[in-house]
């Protein structure tokens, strides 16, 4: 998986955003590729392009990253709110992780913002579905969280899952695009980077210190994962079920 292959072959493509290059898909990214994608991984804060319509993709994917939705001076950041109408446009199923989501939120005119007091959620917190969500599918009890910021709820938007901190967690927007404030993407090695890169952070008010992030992993993530792969395949429908004119296409 390069930053982005134009030598992807024939499987149905996603389109993945990531915001650093030391970042990957993760899980996300090994559950979408088992499920018969090919990835087509892109930077724009970096310098990569973004399509101007995903007819040749089956769908797109915004991970999280250091930097705020808000961070209108950051040329990549200004590109992918603005690209959230090619993705809305196209129909094709969206999802996006944490900041991936906020920048959804924020193109649909919700606020994205810290709060007051401070508080953040970095490591392992209780989230509960709402009636939405709970006739979608059963989610964990548990998840994986690392921001400063939340959003608002966009109008038009159902709310799926809520916690106490932050209350809106999960959101889907029309038929095919969802946000998600929570990461069910991380490896155990991304979990350790973040747990050592993150370390200033573990001192914000709310946060958990780096060993509750790892022995809450032995805890909650199995029911996580297990989540992600009925999740994904909610989203995105297995790979088969697109047409051969996604597969097919001159790249």
């Amino acid at each position: 998986m390069t930053r982005h292959d134009h030598s992807l072959g024939q499987k149905p493509r996603i389109l993945v955003v990531l915001h650093q290059e030391s970042s990957s898909a993760g899980r996300v990214g090994q559950v979408l590729i088992r499920m018969g994608y090919d990835l087509d991984i892109r930077r724009p804060v970096l310098g990569d392009p973004l399509p101007s319509s995903l007819e040749r993709h089956a769908g797109s994917v915004i991970f999280g990253g250091p930097m705020s939705a808000n961070d209108d001076d950051i040329e990549g950041i200004r590109t992918e709110t603005a690209w959230m109408e090619t993705v809305l446009k196209s129909g094709k199923p969206y999802l996006g992780i944490c900041l991936g989501a906020q920048i959804l939120a924020r193109h649909l005119g919700a606020k994205v913002y810290g709060r007051e007091d401070g508080h953040v959620e970095i490591g392992w917190y209780p989230i509960h579905p709402t009636e939405a969500g709970s006739a979608l599918m059963t989610w964990p009890s548990m998840v994986y969280q690392f921001h400063r910021e939340g959003f608002e709820l966009p109008e038009g938007g159902e709310l799926l899952a809520c916690s106490e901190a932050y209350p809106n967690q999960a959101f889907r927007y029309g038929e095919n695009a969802w946000g998600i404030q929570f990461h069910a993407e991380l490896t155990l090695a991304m979990m350790h980077r973040w747990a050592v890169r993150g370390a200033q952070r573990f001192e914000l008010p709310g946060a958990q210190l780096g060993a509750a992030h790892l022995s809450g992993r032995l805890v909650h993530d199995a029911a996580l994962f297990e989540w992600l792969n009925r999740f994904l395949m909610r989203v995105y429908g297995p790979a088969s079920a697109h047409g051969r004119t996604i597969a097919s296409s001159s790249l």
